[in-house]
């Protein structure tokens, strides 16, 4: 019986080394995860890690060109619709014409009166010129026929009262001239060193049938650049004023990426590194390639509409973030379209350190622009031509070769 007492406690003595050699071998094993962990976190910083920033608080952004017109209106015709795909130069917005096509008829018009009243400046002056030319005649008549008689005078010839009259003759012959010579200036300072249509009366009447044709031109409102159209407001009827915005063109192959990154990832972060983009809405799968075009020069609490008051010695330190632009290279966006608002994830690369922080050049080309409204002003400039040359001097040679 009392082999048999002492059983247990011989083998609880037997387990209890057991139990201590198993914790020791797993807190040592522990210990290697943690070490193996720290060296692997520690491998990942030093191989990549440092090399690499990156931030899911980044989204697409692009340009919302805002449909506004130029001149009042009603809406008479609405052509696109949200979501419609419309090329530049196409119409999206028709306003009713009457007034405006009334405004550039009224404005031909004055043009062709101004044209042929300055015509009539030139002929004033021809005509000036000829009586001028006629008062000189007579002055040198009455002059000479003065000198005659006073010739005639001293031999006792004819009366004093005659040479008198002779005088008078002369005096009012001067004067004539002296008046036709005033007039004739006066005349010819409305036309010096000027064609009919250099004018300054033409090129008045010319700026206001110019403005009338915009004016109408601009009835119709056409898309400044190709895009897909978002909000849509304006109705049919709508009475619209200048500068109401009536809807939105967005160039989806113009868009970029504003990723905010925190202060603490932007000491190694220069312009041209190399951008990877995955986007939210196709995952992992889809891989955007794009490069640094900017870094922000303001973090988004300086430019904000209650920007923080610091000085005030009520603060809290909060790590802040700098917007930087990601230009985006075109050759997935074909298959794989992204629109503006999606949140994407970026990790820029920062091996390449050759990139400044902020650019140093100013921009040599326009970043963006459209030629769709240059045609409107060579248009009214080519009416204004055919209406001077209709009533100019040509207009009056083929009324006078009809005859």
């Amino acid at each position: 019986m009392a082999d048999s007492a002492a059983t247990p406690n011989d083998n609880a003595q037997e387990q209890k080394p057991q139990r201590s050699g198993k914790r020791k071998f797993l807190l040592l094993l522990l210990l290697l995860v943690v070490i193996l962990a720290g060296v692997g976190v520690y491998c990942y910083h030093l191989f990549y890690g440092r090399f690499h920033a990156s931030t899911d608080d980044a989204y697409v952004n692009g340009n919302l060109v805002q449909i506004t017109p130029q001149v009042a209106g009603t809406v008479t015709r609405i052509a696109v619709d949200d979501g419609d795909y419309v090329k530049q130069g196409q119409m999206l917005v028709e306003l009713d014409p009457s007034d405006t096509a009334v405004a550039q008829q009224s404005a031909e018009a004055n043009l062709a009166k101004t044209v042929r009243q300055v015509r009539g400046l030139y002929s004033n002056v021809d005509s000036y010129k000829a009586q001028v030319a006629s008062r000189r005649v007579e002055v040198e008549r009455a002059r000479a026929d003065y000198a005659r008689r006073q010739q005639l005078a001293k031999g006792g010839a004819i009366s004093k009262e005659e040479l008198a009259h002779a005088r008078d003759t002369l005096v009012a012959a001067q004067s004539a001239l002296t008046s036709a010579q005033q007039q004739l200036d006066t005349n010819q300072a409305l036309v010096d060193d000027t064609e009919i249509a250099s004018h300054p009366d033409v090129k008045a009447a010319a700026a206001q049938l110019r403005q009338a044709y915009l004016n109408h031109a601009r009835s119709a409102l056409v898309a400044p650049v190709s895009g897909y159209v978002a909000k849509r407001s304006v109705q049919v009827g709508s009475r619209v004023q200048p500068g109401a915005a009536l809807m939105a063109v967005v160039p989806l192959d113009q868009i970029w990426i504003d990723a905010n990154f925190k202060e603490t990832q932007l000491a190694e972060m220069r312009i041209g590194q190399p951008v990877e983009i995955h986007s939210d809405l196709y995952g992992d799968d889809v891989r955007y390639r794009g490069t640094v075009e900017s870094l922000g020069v303001g973090t988004g609490s300086a430019f904000s509409l209650l920007p923080a008051q610091n000085a005030t010695g009520n603060w809290i330190k909060i790590v802040q973030r700098l917007p930087v632009r990601i230009h985006l290279e075109g050759d997935n966006l074909d298959k794989h379209p992204l629109r503006i608002g999606l949140s994407t994830v970026v990790d820029v690369d920062l091996h390449d350190q050759d990139g400044a922080r902020l650019p140093t050049t100013t921009p040599q080309q326009p970043r963006y622009s459209t030629d769709v409204y240059d045609h409107q002003l060579a248009d009214a400039d080519q009416l204004i031509q055919q209406i001077i040359h209709a009533n100019g001097p040509a207009a009056r040679a083929a009324g006078v070769a009809k005859r």
